[in-house]
Formats: structure tokens, C-alpha cells, sequence
């Protein structure tokens, strides 16, 4: 028995005043992993988010929670509820269809999600609507469940996707992203490379900058080729300022001289070691011709579109189409964001080109690293 096509069933964006039916719903619905009142208020008023409800005769009955990652084209549904008087009728995929086609009006090409290895039924109806399982993760649930991943393209269907299998390492430290980066890029050209944190320290310390805008000293792009090279790879390094690199975040006069110092020493390191220096702009079509060759490839971006702040970050390019590069982030922004949020992230070519250069001297840079 489906819901009929005239059944007068509200499928509209959620109201303050649907807090107390929504507690309410939740509460039924789910004896573990429950959203609390303070975070349901807290996603009724969010702007990073859908959120549908579904009203049957003025009453809530169902609503879907999907969350829109800044800076990317991907949506995840992070949480959905149908009330039991309604549930079997397809109002969860109507529901789900709904947040779909306004995910897609947003610019998001994925929608993902989250569900239960024991719950058949939404195993079932995510895949009649073409979701595709492509991980686990174990012990997810409050009561130890595991999780599985599923996957749709809610926008188009690529015809030239390229990708690399790449592992995810969540960095250790904050001023370890460039090592992370590269132990990904790494382990995506050789099984036997296993990140860990010792390894990340190892190479942080072999491509500290020594000095950054505050705190500790973030990874110069020679000094990430060089932490590879001495892992047993070869690299390649573009970077477009002839200058020492990252000197306009340090103001301090004796901390700029360091980094001078730093910067010419890693050059002349590269230089000894054969390293390969290109004093030239990295574009899109040396990644593209990189991934095809079977390199592997790490990019220095800025984080403003992804988290609001001016912050240098390294991430690993995993793949490409023709409207999207793929990235692995190893560093989640906020408490909400879990592995499966930072793993193969879809940014549009035009954002990508936008978020690939980082400060006032629009510094960009990547090292290509292969066997």
C-alpha cells in the first residue's frame, strides 16, 4: 500500500513552531542515537542544513534533516523519522526524494548517508533509490552497531570519472595536515604505507616551516617533497612566488629571517636530492595529467570557503571528473563532521581554482609525488 497521489500529505521546510512535534517524533521513533532538544533547536535554526517536514491533517508526521558541507557539492542526510501511523506508505522516499531534488537545486552533486547494517528495511528503500553501499564503519551506534556508507549522485552522472583508492588519516595534531596529506598520497601508490602518527611527526619535522602566523610551523611544499624522497618516492613541486614562501603570515622581523633561512635550505636539500622544482603556477591540467600517469597529488588550498577562516591547508587530491575534483580533508571542521565527511570530497572545478590559492600573494602550490 503506497501513500495515494492526491493524499493530502505537506512535504514543507520546518518552523520554530514545529520544535515541540519534532521532540516529540524523535522520541518515538528512536530509543538510541536520539537527537536531543538542544541540538534539534539548534538544526531548526542552522542555515548549513535542509530540513523538510511532513504534515498529515496539522499533524507532523515525518521530517529529514540533510546537512550541506560549506565549500563542497556534497549533502549528507543526517537524520529522518516517519511516524509509525504513516510508516510503509513511501513517505520516507518521498521525503527523501524531496530533499534530494532541493540538495540538487543547491549545487550538490552527492547525497550520503549513514544506516545500520541490521536495518533491512532502509537498506532496502536507499537501495531502490539507487544508493550504493561503498563502506562500513564499526561500532557506530550507540548500542555497537556498525554502520554502513551509501552513496548517490543526486545531480549527474559522470562519464569520465577518474579515482584513485586512497586511504583517510585524520591528522594528530593542528599543524600536521601536510604530513597527513602525504601519508595519504602515499599509501594510494603503495599498499605497504600505513599512516600513523609517528610518520607524521617524522616528515613534519623534515618540512616545518619552523614559523607560521601563530603557533607551530606549517609544511613547505620542498619540505613535503623532500619527507617523500626520503620515504623512497619521487616528487615534483609546483609553486608560483620566487620568494620565500608564507613570509606575509609572520610579521615578527627575527621569525621572517628564519623562514628565509628555511626556505633558501630546503631549496638547495631539493636541489641535492632530485627534486624537481617547477617556480610556476600548478593548473588544472598538470593535476589531470599527473592523476592519469598514476602520480599522486597534494594541493595547498585555503580553508575561508570551507570553514570561514584564512587558514593554509593541505589536502590529497583522490580524483577528478569533468565538473568536480575529489579530495580527502584530514582534518574534520566541526563536531557533526565524521571520516565518511572528509573522505573523496566533491569541489567543482571553478571552486577548486578559487580555494587552491591561499593569501594576499595568491601563493599556489602542490607537490606531485609517484613511484
Amino acid at each position: 500500500m503506497l501513500l495515494p497521489e492526491n493524499k493530502e500529505v505537506l512535504i514543507r521546510q520546518v518552523q520554530a513552531s514545529d520544535e515541540a512535534a519534532l521532540i516529540s517524533l524523535e522520541k518515538a521513533s528512536f530509543k538510541i542515537d536520539r537527537l536531543s532538544k538542544r541540538r534539534m533547536r539548534h538544526w531548526i535554526s542552522a542555515s548549513n542544513r535542509l530540513f523538510l517536514v511532513a504534515i498529515d491533517d496539522d499533524k507532523l508526521v515525518g521530517y529529514c534533516l540533510i546537512l550541506l558541507h560549506s565549500g563542497t557539492r556534497l549533502a549528507r542526510l543526517y537524520s529522518i523519522a516517519i511516524d509509525k501511523t504513516v510508516r510503509r506508505l513511501g513517505l520516507g522516499k518521498r521525503l527523501l526524494h524531496e530533499a534530494e531534488e532541493n540538495a540538487s537545486r543547491q549545487g550538490r552533486l552527492f547525497m550520503r548517508l549513514e544506516v545500520a547494517q541490521n536495518n533491512m528495511a532502509a537498506i532496502h528503500l536507499y537501495k531502490k533509490m539507487n544508493y550504493v553501499a561503498f563502506d562500513t564503519i564499526e561500532d557506530y551506534y550507540e548500542d555497537h552497531q556498525d554502520a554502513l556508507r551509501m552513496q548517490k549522485r543526486i545531480r549527474y552522472i559522470p562519464e569520465n570519472l577518474l579515482s584513485r583508492k586512497t586511504p583517510w588519516f585524520q591528522q594528530t595534531t593542528d599543524f600536521t595536515c601536510g604530513p597527513a596529506a602525504l601519508m595519504m598520497a602515499m599509501g594510494s601508490l603503495d599498499n605497504k604505507v600505513k599512516p600513523n602518527q609517528s610518520d607524521e611527526l617524522d616528515i613534519w619535522r623534515t618540512s616545518t616551516t619552523i614559523f607560521m602566523t601563530s603557533g607551530h610551523g606549517g609544511c613547505h611544499p620542498v619540505g613535503l617533497a623532500l619527507a617523500a624522497i626520503r620515504k623512497g618516492f619521487k616528487a615534483e613541486v609546483f609553486i608560483n612566488q620566487k620568494g620565500t614562501a608564507f613570509i606575509e603570515s609572520v610579521r615578527n622581523p627575527e621569525k621572517k629571517q628564519i623562514l628565509e633561512v628555511v626556505d633558501a635550505d630546503f631549496y638547495k636539500q631539493a636541489k641535492q636530492a632530485g627534486a624537481i622544482v617547477h617556480r610556476s603556477e600548478i593548473q588544472q591540467r598538470h593535476i589531470a595529467e599527473a592523476l592519469n600517469k598514476g602520480s599522486a597529488v597534494i594541493i595547498l588550498i585555503s580553508t575561508y570557503r570551507m570553514n570561514g577562516k584564512k587558514s593554509p591547508h593541505w589536502v590529497t587530491v583522490t580524483g577528478m571528473d569533468d565538473q568536480c575534483f575529489y579530495m580527502h580533508d584530514p582534518d574534520p571542521t566541526d563536531a557533526v563532521q565524521i571520516e565518511i565527511d572528509c573522505q573523496h570530497i566533491p569541489v567543482a572545478r571553478a571552486d577548486f581554482e578559487l580555494m587552491s590559492s591561499f593569501g594576499r600573494q595568491r601563493l599556489r602550490t602542490a607537490v606531485i609525488i609517484s613511484q
